[in-house]
């Protein structure tokens, strides 16, 4: 992913209608909150987290904690061919479509400080993936509450990463 052609996003109104399209910069650094994202988390038996660090060379959040996988819904995609996607990009994992769940529908203008539209899902295995190397430098398998306590004790982590924990785990 390091150069790829810049993506189309969908616009979207409050409702999350589509009104149109963008570029992917010029959305994000306008902190603009009319677009689509997905996110999904990997869990274990256990109960903990799959979180990977991301590389380096990203524009935003480098070297910070995610979720398993995330990613913008980029224009004529659904959130789930999103998800589908993005977890073959990421992670080289190719999901069935009963093989994960739907955890929930976030809206940005009923949850303050969350940066999109959002989808959040849930896949379970235990094993690790086989991550990609320009996404991602390292992973750790954490529990919710020890994850939390690292993001609170100052580990870099992406914005929304804390608060969707907190939510659904």
């Amino acid at each position: 992913k390091f150069m790829q052609e810049e993506e189309l996003l969908y616009l979207v109104d409050e409702y999350d209608n589509v009104i149109g399209s963008q570029l992917r910069n010029s959305t994000t650094y306008q902190k603009r909150k009319n677009f689509r994202v997905i996110n999904a988390f990997i869990q274990n038996s256990r109960g903990e987290l799959w979180i990977p660090r991301r590389s380096a060379h990203k524009k935003m959040f480098p070297l910070a904690l995610d979720a398993s996988v995330g990613g913008h819904v980029t224009f004529g995609d659904s959130y789930e061919e999103t998800l589908l996607k993005e977890t073959r990009e990421e992670i080289n994992l190719e999901l069935a479509k009963d093989s994960f769940t739907l955890l929930g529908y976030l809206n940005p203008h009923d949850h303050a400080g969350l940066s999109a539209f959002m989808k959040v899902y849930l896949i379970r295995s235990d094993v690790a993936p086989n991550y990609n190397s320009a996404d991602f430098c390292e992973y750790f398998w954490y529990r919710p509450d020890e994850l939390l306590s690292k993001i609170e004790s100052g580990v870099p982590a992406k914005g929304d990463l804390g608060f969707l924990v907190k939510l659904f785990f």
